[in-house]
């Protein structure tokens, strides 16, 4: 647990720096952290039992050690997914509503809408103002949807 949180605080220390720069300090600090971990794991998943909940952590962790290791490759990676699982949580929510949804159609559309909203949320767009925005946009030019993409809009101009 002090291997990860190690990881975590060198993270912490590079919130908001460029990618080049953190991509050099996971080189340089989180690289040999990691290697030190998987080394201790190659020795515990031979001494432990894979019935234990410890041994199939283990087993886990190694089993998707590829994956793990992907985010000190690219400095614009982040170490987790914790962003990506807040944003899946209003569909989870959701999920409960759309049985209700009158037609497999309805419930597309509510899950289309749910994206939109929570795509435009992670871009730091007001929904309500997004929408509008787009809905403007669109009756001026129905053609221009590359503009309109939320990375893509500015709604503080």
């Amino acid at each position: 647990m002090n291997h990860i949180k190690k990881l975590y605080r060198l993270e912490i220390k590079l919130k908001g720096k460029p990618a080049a720069e953190k991509y050099q300090q996971r080189q340089k600090v989180a690289v040999p952290l990691l290697n030190t971990l998987k080394e201790w794991l190659d020795k515990a998943v031979m001494r432990i039992s894979p019935k234990t909940k410890l041994g199939e952590a283990i087993s886990y962790t190694l089993n998707q050690w590829p994956k793990l290791m992907r985010y000190i490759e690219d400095g614009r990676l982040s170490i987790d997914n914790n962003r990506a699982e807040r944003t899946v949580k209003p569909f989870v929510v959701g999920r409960k509503n759309w049985m209700f949804s009158n037609t497999a159609s309805g419930a597309q559309a509510s899950a289309v809408l749910y994206s939109i909203i929570e795509t435009a949320k992670v871009n730091g767009l007001m929904p309500f103002d997004y929408i509008n925005h787009c809905l403007t946009q669109l009756a001026i030019d129905p053609n221009e949807v590359e503009s309109l993409l939320p990375w893509n809009v500015n709604l503080n101009v």
